[in-house]
């Protein structure tokens, strides 16, 4: 047994969302943490702090050493070495895609996200009067891919454009030809791209991250938002990365945003992640393997119940299209696997309008616990028809 996994009991006994949002009999797989231990520097990290009682206030060099470790990690893990003196700490990645969109868009501005897509993309948009323009994923019959053509056609419209890669909830790591191909674009037409990469430690065999920073023809006007919280799995600590790809770029954010208007995060949160970004790689590594096999499994699962499912190529999530069931016009997915599964996932139409027919199911868990919500789903699956 691997030394990270908790138990059902363990977990349900944990005062988190996930495990408490629902019922005892229901398994969740719906929110994006995992249900493994942190890895035991994370562990040992915070309880220097506790055990000392230290929760005073920080210095104001704290974030020194933070922005030093995301610069060398991302050295050493995405072959990427970003200016230190460009970062600038958050609280989670959420708080800087909002900050953005306020800080370089105005109200009416047309921004670009590629549904389907992480629902706060889209509720972000039009909360802060932005205009959404929505150039979906296609599918080449293998995996889904950016429609450069499409993206071609509304950038006109459009001062920013929200790339999220790895992109959840495909589970898409985008290539260097896509990535080209949206800063020809956005260099066109002079967008800024704001880059969500937090699920770029989660990436499998076969696919490699490539950050969009080190396109150079993006690299000026690109914002990177990342983190440690998904890779290792701390995202109750809320501490978060935004990097800038110019010095222009963080001038013009500096001033729309005086200095402690967005905080920032707490001690803990940055002992954390500079435990985990200097001293958790093999951990990290553990664990991906132990996700490789069951992100198989659920690819292997999917195809047997004739389920349309690409193997993610990161993320821990898979996107399920579930189409092909029969459903009553007035019952979603997620309603129908929790009543008849005690399963709880991701309602696909969340994701936006290509979401709708899908859900998305969380697999960072036991090998035990995902057969048993496997078997579940297998269940509710025979109780309806297909078309």
């Amino acid at each position: 047994m691997e030394p990270f996994l908790l138990s059902v009991d363990q977990l349900r006994a944990r005062s988190g969302g996930k495990w408490k949002m629902y019922p005892s009999d229901v398994i969740p797989a719906f929110v994006a943490d995992m249900d493994f231990k942190v890895a035991p520097s994370i562990q040992a990290a915070i309880e220097r702090l506790t055990e000392k009682y230290d929760y005073g206030y920080g210095q104001m060099t704290d974030t020194v050493p933070l922005f030093e470790a995301f610069s060398e990690w991302m050295a050493r893990r995405h072959d990427w070495r970003p200016d230190p003196l460009l970062t600038h700490a958050q609280t989670y990645v959420v708080q800087g895609l909002l900050a953005t969109l306020v800080g370089f868009t105005e109200p009416g501005d047309g921004v670009i996200v590629q549904t389907p897509i992480y629902p706060p993309f889209l509720r972000f948009v039009t909360e802060t009067g932005r205009r959404l323009i929505e150039n979906p994923l296609i599918s080449d019959g293998q995996r889904f891919v950016v429609d450069v053509e499409g993206l071609e056609t509304v950038a006109a419209d459009a001062t920013m454009i929200l790339l999220c890669n790895p992109h959840n909830p495909s589970g898409r790591v985008f290539t260097r030809t896509e990535l080209e191909s949206i800063a020809a674009v956005a260099g066109a037409h002079n967008l800024t791209i704001v880059s969500d990469e937090i699920h770029a430690d989660l990436v499998f065999p076969g696919a490699t991250h490539i950050p969009m920073e080190t396109i150079d023809s993006a690299a000026e006007r690109t914002v990177t938002l990342t983190s440690a919280t998904k890779g290792f799995n701390i995202p109750g600590l809320r501490t978060s990365i935004a990097h800038f790809g110019s010095a222009g770029l963080k001038e013009r954010f500096d001033e729309k945003f005086p200095a402690h208007l967005l905080g920032g995060p707490n001690r803990i949160g940055v002992a954390a992640t500079i435990a985990a970004w200097c001293e958790s790689e093999d951990w990290l590594n553990s664990v991906m393997l132990y996700l490789d096999r069951n992100r198989r499994r659920v690819t292997e699962w999917a195809a047997q119940n004739n389920l349309g499912h690409y193997l993610p190529e990161s993320t821990y999530l898979a996107w399920l299209d579930c189409r092909r069931l029969d459903l009553p016009a007035d019952v979603t997915l997620q309603l129908h696997f929790l009543e008849h599964a005690k399963v709880a996932l991701s309602e696909g139409s969340d994701f936006g309008e290509p979401g709708k027919g899908h859900v998305r199911l969380n697999f960072a868990t036991s090998e035990a616990i995902l057969e048993d919500l496997l078997g579940r789903l297998s269940g509710a699956l025979d109780q309806l028809p297909r078309s």
